[in-house]
């Protein structure tokens, strides 16, 4: 039987592939035509459910050319949108090379507070968005925790609680110092030796 939606999606959005992902129709779009595509998937296709949006970091891309400098981290965007009606869906993608894709806010109001997620976690810009005020972070916070070049590094300034290195029980000699996070400069301080007046009085 064939399926007149995936029909429908790429008539809608102008494109030849598809992917699958359940009922949902996977269509990638260019990050200069998010905004247009978004309003086709609720203009043209009834989607009229705005599920999520959030964005992907797919690390950095590959520099173009030997003296080419690496370019910044991209980043894909992830929007999806359900039609209650027709019991199907778009999960609508964009690459970006560049930290930036309009806002749909003005298409779905929903997207607002996701908009604003993404752009505190990942650093992506949304013009057209009224307020991109942080909603989840401390205001004092610096950095985009969920790109991957922030150092997550608490492993490295104190121990663990609760975890132990192989080798590692109570009251035994360390075995190895503990593992460097994934990611840490090799500059980044060293976790303080524990202070011998806090030791249990059983341990040895």
């Amino acid at each position: 039987m064939p399926d007149f939606w995936d029909d429908r999606v790429r008539t809608a959005l102008g494109v030849d592939e598809l992917g699958t992902d359940g009922p949902r129709s996977v269509a990638d779009v260019d990050p200069k035509d998010w905004h247009a595509a978004v309003r086709a998937c609720r203009d043209d296709l009834g989607c009229d459910f705005f599920d999520w949006l959030s964005a992907v970091d797919e690390g950095p891309a590959e520099a173009e050319g030997e003296d080419a400098p690496a370019p910044g981290p991209r980043f894909r965007i992830v929007a999806h949108l359900w039609s209650v009606a027709e019991r199907r869906g778009v999960l609508l993608r964009a690459l970006l090379t560049e930290g930036a894709v309009d806002s749909v806010t003005d298409l779905y109001p929903g997207a607002d507070w996701h908009e604003r997620e993404t752009h505190e976690m990942f650093g992506v810009d949304f013009p057209g968005h009224p307020d991109l005020q942080p909603l989840l972070l401390a205001p004092e916070f610096e950095g985009h925790p969920l790109r991957k070049d922030f150092v997550l590094a608490s492993r490295v300034v104190k121990p663990w609680p609760g975890a132990k290195e192989p080798g590692e029980g109570h009251g035994t000699v360390r075995k190895r110092a503990p593992k460097r996070p994934p990611g840490s400069p090799d500059d980044w301080m060293e976790p303080e030796a524990p202070d011998p007046r806090l030791r249990r009085p059983d341990a040895s």
